[in-house]
């Protein structure tokens, strides 16, 4: 499976990117969801986003996804943070919440449910 993540911490970005790449996944790693939504445009066959609630730029984990459902709606999403989850009616339709800090189970578990 493509995986495109967007997450704004470097560490964790690459922690994300080894359990993915372990699991077998290729990785797309991006830092902010202007980043993202640019590699949406160009890459084909991506099936999976994966995306930091809090971040900076010109929209947080929310948005993005919002507009990810609204243009690729075939996309599943995951959405993570490690400060409050959203409330169920902020999530987009399909898409899962994982509560940071998580581990590789966690993350390769909820991947898989997608698959």
């Amino acid at each position: 499976m493509i995986i495109l993540t967007v997450e704004d911490e470097y560490l964790i970005s690459e922690y994300l990117r080894a359990i993915l790449e372990g699991g077998g996944h290729r990785v797309i790693a991006t830092f902010d969801a202007d980043e993202a939504i640019r590699v949406l445009e160009k890459v084909q066959g991506i099936e999976l986003v994966i995306t930091d609630i809090n971040m900076p730029g010109s929209m947080d984990g929310l948005r993005l996804a919002a507009a990810i459902r609204d243009r690729w709606p075939p996309i599943h999403l995951i959405l993570v943070t490690g400060l409050n989850p959203p409330q169920g009616s902020e999530l987009p339709r399909g898409s899962q919440f994982l509560r940071k800090p998580y581990g590789p189970h966690d993350i390769l578990s909820a991947v898989d449910r997608f698959q």
